[in-house]
């Protein structure tokens, strides 16, 4: 099944490929149009791949027609043979297939998760070609939206984590409390928050809901809605002061930094899935800034603590990180034992791997002190 599950979903409207050397002949045969269906036993979806050949190198984008329009990139895409393989970065799926004699099929495999689904595409003409929906256009960079309407449930009790989810125009959190939703709209961390009461840390909400101007907001508009829902359902109040707290500060190592690959993805959205890896976690940037690591990566989900980057990277950048997270991270919910190949510690594993620095200290930061807060208004 082609699950779309980020922490930031404008990330699927953009269009980029990575491409990877095929020959002619064959690259010649296999551009053009395929489609195919993935039925998991519950679910039947049509997906459509789009593969052009530029020059002899291969490179394509996604599409999951029964979930939206939004292309995805295909991140790795290998012709040898007759073996195709290829990569979608963004909801870590893969397909491996065998093309057809004569060209007009691939019979093969699509996995995303642990279980492998057959999936078998076909090349389609112009008059064949599922319709694939149009992506929502972008919102107006200087629009300031709001929730045109909004609910604000509570979550199921017993549910770990929480998300964020910008779909098209569909704006949605799971699992989140008010203090969540305070650090998400403002970029802070919840030491950062100032006199809120013991139920806006427990207390946690499911919230869905689409702007009241046309077009797909960006995640600055997103908050901006966030903001406003805040100040209306739940009567938020507050007033900054400028205090000095315990820090991490993100900078450039002595001979980094290293393994950060610029992006070839155009536009502002981005995507910092996390999930196991052999011996800790892995996080994964597309088309992040620094900032966008060290702020909703770093202090949104993992570390103790507020994040400052001080590294001075301007760039958007794809790159990897993995480690064992300690006690402190995580608050505490994703522990490992530790075993014989664990990964080093997030502090090395930046250093080893990313050429950068997260160091512990004392620095003065913005914090919210809330003036007055209710729980949120009936929908």
């Amino acid at each position: 099944m082609v699950a779309v599950s980020f922490m930031n979903k404008t990330a699927l409207c953009i269009i980029a490929a990575l491409v990877c050397s095929a020959s002619a002949m064959h690259a010649q045969k296999l551009a053009g149009t395929w489609q195919g269906t993935i039925n998991d036993g519950k679910d039947a979806l049509r997906v459509v791949v789009k593969i052009t050949d530029d020059d002899q190198r291969l490179k394509g984008a996604l599409y999951s027609i029964d979930q939206g329009g939004d292309p995805m990139a295909l991140s790795s895409i290998s012709l040898q043979g007759g073996k195709l393989n290829f990569a979608v970065a963004l909801i870590k799926g893969s397909y491996f297939g065998t093309v057809s004699a004569d060209a007009n099929s691939i019979a093969g495999q699509w996995i995303q998760g642990s279980k492998p689904l057959p999936l078998t595409f076909v090349r389609t003409s112009k008059d064949a070609a599922w319709d694939i929906p149009k992506p929502n256009a972008p919102m107006a960079r200087d629009a300031d939206p709001s929730f045109e309407v909004a609910t604000i449930k509570p979550s199921k009790p017993g549910e770990d984590g929480s998300d964020y989810g910008l779909d098209g125009r569909h704006v949605t959190t799971e699992n989140t409390s008010l203090d969540n939703l305070i650090g998400y709209a403002y970029d802070i961390h919840r030491k950062q928050i100032v006199g809120s009461p013991d139920w806006a840390g427990s207390d946690k909400y499911d919230i869905a809901g689409v702007p009241d101007l046309p077009g797909e907001p960006n995640d600055i508009q997103s908050k901006l809605m966030f903001q406003k829902l805040m100040a209306d359902r739940f009567q938020l109040k507050f007033h900054r002061e400028k205090r000095e707290l315990a820090v991490y500060v993100l900078s450039v190592a002595k001979n980094g930094p290293m393994n950060l690959t610029r992006s070839a993805t155009s536009g502002e959205g981005f995507s910092i899935p996390i999930g196991g890896a052999k011996g800790g976690v892995n996080m994964t940037v597309y088309n992040g800034t620094m900032t966008n690591f060290a702020i909703f990566g770093l202090q949104g989900a993992v570390v103790d603590r507020p994040v400052v980057d001080r590294t001075g990277l301007t760039d958007r950048y794809d790159f990897a990180l993995k480690w064992m997270p300690d006690d402190s991270q995580f608050g505490g919910h994703m522990q490992f034992p530790e075993v014989k190949d664990s990964l080093p510690s997030l502090f090395t594993a930046i250093q080893e791997q990313l050429g950068l620095k997260l160091e512990p200290m004392k620095a003065p930061v913005d914090v919210l002190v809330i003036d007055h807060v209710e729980k949120p208004s009936a929908n």
